[in-house]
């Protein structure tokens, strides 16, 4: 039985390092599907399991839980970047200039918040009792990399005699992750959110952009002045997109190009944007039954695949359908949304385009674009990697002259960089098609083996240190410095500012840069809202966390 007892107790071993990791998560994933209220704390408890394993002695070597830690953040945030990427700057208009106004106000009450309970519940003669509180407030923040710069700063100070504030990040953070998460659920309450009025809210939404909504319609031309006048010259005319997919002219039916006449009683397939059809029917003429079966050749429609990476970021007008293939695409279907095939549009590796002509030409189209689910199945590793490698050298970089800890760090540079490559990846011939469920499980996997690092490296002190000393006062204190601002700030979000409550509960998760908030708000929302709300913060709260952690302790503990 000793290769037993040295599986668990040989924390060098690459199997007890593995053995650890897949008992810590999976006994929290577990004990995360039960239900109290109503409410799981779903991945979230894997920090628990984490904690609870390293109080009994079941741990492994600081630095390698400090990189698997680091790893599973880098992966989690990645991720997340490419999927928000293509919607990420038509989101960051007014709403998200007020969001990252919101996150301001929201690190501003949490330092304020901070110094009250130091005057209150603190002997203020003690210098050691600001800088704990400090670590208080990174832990009750969830904020790794503002305890690492505010460590920083007061080993500049102290030296080696720098407070341990550590211990006190350990006391708040667990709380602080179930208070920014029983924050959010609160806020819910305080406002009265209906869960599922706040999804077809988000559908509505999604259903109301016009501009690329196709909308399919039959006209008959009874416009006296488009006798004679081109299919160009009309487009030009109306200055208004449309797709004319096939015409029924003498009894024959073609697929038109620019150079198509129009002819007073031609009967036509027009596609547009919803918003344009009533123009469109003013200006050509009526919407009418059409018969469609009298064809010189066979006509077909068919949805084709992009998967040839050739024609990633290819613009659809670029692509010339009509007059170099005798076919056109009416609309284009994109993350399950149909979007209308504007010349303007950018093809991407994913998208189904409907292309409609005779078959043979069909085909061949179907042959250039790929169609093969096949290749759709593999994930684009290099395309990962190649991003994480541009992140974590972008987060490097500091902000300030003179000021090394001022960068965005292991998660704000990977994030950022995943943002911009998921929304102008294929710019650089970069294919960043995942699969929502190849996304989903490296997001999952990078979360749990955060998670299961952080509670595994807290929990071989964390009793002592609640137990001992001030620990349960940080533990209080650092609750009230997550609830506080988020009671505050929450309700402000959604009566003053009407945001959606999932885009709230996002923005909230984003600016406590949480990501078990994140996984939470996802679990109760079926659309990306959360997400989008998360990664409009981030990087600005990322920011401010570690600039503030820095100013903090250079003027106020100095």
């Amino acid at each position: 039985m000793d290769w037993l007892t040295n599986l668990f107790v040989n924390t060098e071993s690459v199997a007890h390092i593995a053995l650890l990791y897949a008992i810590v998560i999976a006994v929290g994933v577990y004990l995360g599907k039960l239900k109290v209220m109503g409410i799981s704390l779903g991945v979230t408890f894997v920090l628990f399991a984490g904690i609870v394993a390293g109080h009994f002695g079941f741990t492994a070597p600081t630095p390698i839980l400090t990189f698997i830690q680091d790893f599973g953040l880098i992966l989690f945030v990645f991720m997340i970047g490419l999927q928000v990427g293509p919607g990420f700057f038509e989101s960051f208009g007014k709403a998200g200039i007020k969001l990252n106004g919101l996150a301001a106000a929201l690190i501003l009450l949490n330092i304020l918040v901070m110094f009250g309970c130091y005057y209150v519940f603190f002997d203020t003669s003690d210098a050691m009792n600001l800088p704990m509180m400090v670590g208080t407030l990174y832990g009750a923040v969830t904020n790794t990399p503002g305890l690492g710069a505010a460590n920083e700063a007061l080993t500049s100070l102290f030296g080696q005699s720098a407070p341990p504030i550590a211990s006190a990040y350990a006391c708040a953070y667990p709380l602080g992750v179930l208070g920014i998460i029983g924050g959010i659920v609160l806020v819910r309450y305080l406002t009265k959110v209906k869960l599922e009025r706040e999804e077809a809210e988000l559908e509505a939404q999604a259903n109301a952009n016009l501009n690329k909504k196709p909308h399919k319609m039959h006209l008959e031309v009874t416009n006296k002045y488009l006798e004679g006048k081109t299919l160009l010259q009309v487009h030009n005319f109306l200055n208004r997109d449309f797709v004319v997919s096939r015409m029924l002219h003498d009894g024959h039916v073609t697929i038109p190009n620019r150079d198509t006449v129009f002819h007073e009683g031609d009967q036509m397939s027009i596609v547009c944007a919803e918003n344009d059809y009533e123009a469109i029917v003013a200006f050509i003429g009526p919407i009418v039954e059409v018969d469609w079966d009298h064809q010189d050749q066979p006509m077909v429609s068919k949805r084709i695949l992009v998967t040839n990476p050739k024609y990633n970021g290819k613009t659809l007008g670029g692509m010339h359908f009509s007059r170099a293939s005798g076919v056109n695409v009416t609309r284009v279907t994109r993350h399950g949304m149909d979007i209308f095939a504007s010349p303007s549009l950018n093809l991407q590796v994913g998208d189904r385009i409907m292309v409609v002509g005779p078959e043979d030409a069909v085909e061949r189209v179907a042959s250039l674009m790929g169609n093969s689910i096949k290749r759709l199945d593999a994930p684009n590793i290099a395309t990962i990697f190649v991003g994480i490698t541009l992140g974590i050298i972008f987060g490097s970089l500091p902000f300030i002259p003179g000021m090394p800890l001022m960068k965005l760090g292991i998660a704000g540079g990977p994030l950022i960089v995943a943002i911009l490559i998921g929304r102008y990846g294929y710019r650089i011939k970069l294919v960043t098609y995942t699969t929502t469920s190849a996304n989903m499980m490296l997001r999952e996997i990078g979360l749990v083996l955060f998670l299961a690092s952080v509670g595994i490296k807290a929990g071989g002190s964390f009793v002592e240190t609640v137990m001992q000393g001030d620990g349960l006062l940080y533990v209080l204190t650092g609750f009230l410095i997550t609830v506080i601002p988020i009671l505050i700030i929450g309700p402000i979000a959604r009566v003053r500012f009407k945001f959606n409550y999932f885009t709230l509960a996002g923005m909230l998760a984003g600016t406590y840069t949480d990501p078990p908030a994140l996984a939470y708000a996802n679990s109760i929302c079926s659309k990306e809202a959360p997400a989008v709300g998360y990664s409009t913060v981030y990087p600005l709260a990322m920011f401010l966390r570690i600039l503030t952690a820095q100013l903090i302790v250079l003027f106020f503990c100095g």
